[in-house]
């Protein structure tokens, strides 16, 4: 069984069946196509239309304006049909005109009718779908209290934006009759309020008339008096009163009441006041882009409405009979600059908060000024007086000038050398460093730069090469610097610096003839043997006594104070011998480390506490004890195998962390007893036996309860349990 395959379109199938075969161009009409198609896009042939009468763009790609091959429809002449909706496609949406009927109600029926609902009567369901209560009787044999037929709203198809309009469905009538009423309302309260300040000033204006008839009066004074017209009130009194306070007259006098209070260019304005008279220009003057007709003039910005250049330039005219020169141009001649210059003053004075106007206060801005202007001066003066007392330099100040003196003989004579140098007459003055003159730091004598030596900058009191370095008031032999300075390379007996390799073997071979028992730990325990502790305490309580020293001169006031002076005989100087070194380490551990207190040394415990009172040798035991108590750890001394006379090693190594740390959480519980406190610890293990625990996560407290309360949980807090377990 054999199939046939169709490759040509039906479409096509379908032409050539009726006989409407394309037939193919040749090459001239081709090129007259193109050509036609050229002249299309340039404009200069007429573009094709399509069945509908409407011209199809000549610039639309050919893939777009060709008809596909399974369109059905007719499409021997050109078309864009395919490309655009089709009708039956489309989808319509109801107008805005169109919304549900709101408060809707028909008519009740008097009688039952065939067809309606047996229970209520209405003809819009049947009983099944009655919402009414089930009734004992039902309409249709009771014949009476028939309910209404239920308005069937219709179906409204809206589009995306009907959907989402929150005003769809409002009555505009309603909506413009509400305004209406409010405006005429409020137009009616403007009315009666005008009419009444009317009446007020009426009223104020016959006061004041009889108030001069009764001085008059009393003067004796003829009076003349004009008797008044039917009706009480005069025309010029009875026309305000029926005049309508909303009128156009009134309107128009209103527009320009704000003209005289516009301020000036210039002037602070609020941007709430009403300025109904635009600051424009006088329309019989000639616009600046208007002078000068020539396209290659100065250029004109109409968004910033500016002309910067000169419009007459190249013109030949006299700059001084033209109008306008240019945005960027500024007078100097006659009193441009200073009215400018006083311009610029009131605009610095209203920012610092002096209300002062150019044209408005003229003679106050010209008194502010030149009294500002002898203020800045005087201040310029003591400034400059200041800095000449306490500098110097003054006689530069009144010096010669430059081309007087250049140009001067003198008789001072001077002879040089070939090279420039002085050999006879004046010496050059000696060059100053570029560091501060005259400051003398850290009791020198003389300033930091004085010294110079090896390519480095000293003091020359001492010889110091260091800058924060305090005087010695010993100068040092610039031999004994080479000296130094050589150390640092050589060797003592003269040889070359020795290689990184030959400094590793010797460091091997020193480490080969040690014993292999030796160790860090052993040689410091050897040195703090051979310490002398009664020496120690000495030395502690000289550097306490030091210290006490000086916080009571803290306290004294500067210009109380004794002298003080370092002394300068070198013989009073002495290295400081290892016992008072220990000493000053320990007291400067405790000093800067709080925890250095806890740290024990290789002595018993006994000995221990009792350097915390440097002031007495011998402390009996039982003082001893009653410190130990009340710092908790009494009962852990006695447990131990000699009790207080237990040795703690070389800075407790033979007290474990975890003994450390038990006791202090004890002392920590005892101390808390009977109060209320707030502990906040990552370590969870000191919180255990709290009243209350609150878990805090994220800012936020997220659980609160005991230990086995939160724990039961299975929440955060036992997350955190058991993740330090897991870490531990």
């Amino acid at each position: 069984m054999s199939q046939q395959h169709f490759t040509t379109p039906p479409s096509i199938l379908a032409r050539k069946k009726d006989g409407d075969v394309p037939k193919k161009q040749t090459r001239e009409e081709y090129r007259q196509q193109k050509e036609l198609e050229e002249l299309r896009k340039a404009g200069s042939a007429p573009a094709e239309v399509d069945e509908e009468g409407k011209d199809i763009n000549p610039h639309i790609p050919k893939y777009m304006t060709d008809v596909p091959w399974y369109v059905t429809y007719d499409h021997t002449k050109p078309t864009l049909k395919h490309q655009r909706i089709h009708p039956e496609k489309s989808t319509t949406y109801d107008t805005l005109n169109e919304w549900y009927a709101r408060g809707h109600a028909d008519k009740v029926a008097t009688r039952y009718r065939p067809g309606a609902c047996e229970n209520c009567g209405a003809m819009t369901h049947k009983r099944k779908d009655c919402v009414e209560r089930p009734r004992r009787l039902g309409a249709r044999f009771t014949g009476s209290d028939f309910a209404p037929d239920e308005y069937v709203q219709p179906d409204i198809n809206l589009s995306y934006d009907g959907k989402r309009d929150r005003w769809n469905g409002i009555d505009i009538n309603w909506h413009q009759q509400k305004l209406q009423d409010e405006h005429k309302r409020l137009a009616e309260a403007k009315s009666i309020l005008k009419a009444k300040k009317l009446d007020e000033e009426a009223e104020a204006e016959e006061q004041l008339e009889a108030a001069e008839i009764a001085n008059n009066t009393e003067t004796e004074e003829p009076v003349v008096t004009v008797p008044a017209k039917p009706g009480g009130l005069d025309d010029k009194t009875k026309s305000k009163k029926t005049n309508k306070p909303d009128s156009d007259d009134d309107e128009e006098d209103e527009e320009y009441k704000y003209t005289d209070s516009m301020d000036m260019p210039g002037q602070h304005v609020d941007s709430k006041q009403r300025i109904s008279v635009r600051n424009l220009r006088i329309r019989e003057d000639t616009a600046k882009y208007l002078l000068n007709l020539d396209a290659e003039s100065a250029y004109y910005d109409p968004k910033s409405r500016s002309m910067r250049d000169n419009p007459f330039a190249g013109t030949n005219k006299d700059p001084s009979q033209v109008p306008y020169l240019g945005d960027n141009f500024v007078r100097y001649s006659g009193d441009a600059k200073a009215f400018a210059t006083s311009q610029i003053f009131a605009w610095e004075a209203l920012d610092k908060g002096v209300s002062i106007h150019t044209q408005a206060d003229p003679t106050k801005l010209e008194l502010l000024n030149k009294e500002f202007h002898e203020k800045k001066n005087q201040f310029v003066k003591t400034v400059q007086e200041q800095l000449i007392e306490r500098y110097g330099g003054e006689e530069h100040l009144n010096s010669i000038p430059r081309e007087l003196v250049v140009e001067a003989q003198t008789e001072q004579y001077v002879e040089y050398n070939r090279f420039g140098k002085v050999i006879k007459g004046d010496q050059r003055a000696t060059i100053k460093s570029k560091y501060v003159e005259d400051v003398y730091e850290n009791e020198h004598t003389s300033i930091w730069g004085s010294y110079w030596n090896n390519y480095r900058w000293g003091y020359a009191c001492c010889h110091s090469l260091l800058r924060q370095s305090y005087c010695t008031g010993v100068i040092v032999e610039e031999k004994e610097i080479e000296f130094e300075t050589n150390n640092k390379f050589d060797d003592t007996n003269g040889d070359k610096p020795k290689s990184l390799t030959e400094m590793h073997r010797e460091k091997l071979n020193k480490q080969k003839l040690q014993p292999k028992s030796s160790s860090a730990t052993d040689e410091k325990d050897s040195i703090m043997k051979k310490l002398d502790k009664k020496k120690i305490q000495d030395a502690a309580k000289e550097i306490e006594k030091r210290d006490k020293q000086a916080e009571e001169m803290a306290l004294i006031d500067e210009r109380k104070r004794k002298y003080n002076s370092l002394k300068t005989d070198t013989n009073d100087y002495k290295e400081p011998s290892e016992e008072e070194k220990e000493a000053y380490r320990l007291k400067k551990l405790r000093h800067d480390d709080p925890m250095a207190q806890f740290i024990p040394f290789d002595v018993s415990i006994r000995e221990n506490i009792s350097y915390g009172d440097n002031n007495r040798e011998d402390i009996p035991l039982d003082e001893i004890i009653q410190v130990a108590k009340t710092a908790n750890i009494h009962d852990f001394i006695q447990s131990l195998p000699q009790g207080y006379e237990t040795n703690c090693g070389a800075e407790g190594t033979q007290l474990s962390g975890g003994q450390k740390q038990r006791i202090v959480q004890e002392a920590l519980d005892n101390a808390i007893q009977n109060q209320t406190s707030i502990t906040i610890a990552h370590r969870l293990s000191t919180i255990q036996n709290a009243d209350l625990i609150c878990v805090f996560h994220r800012g936020k407290i997220v659980e609160s309860g005991t230990h086995e309360q939160l724990i039961a949980l299975n929440g955060r807090y036992y997350q955190m349990v058991q993740h330090s377990f897991k870490y531990k």
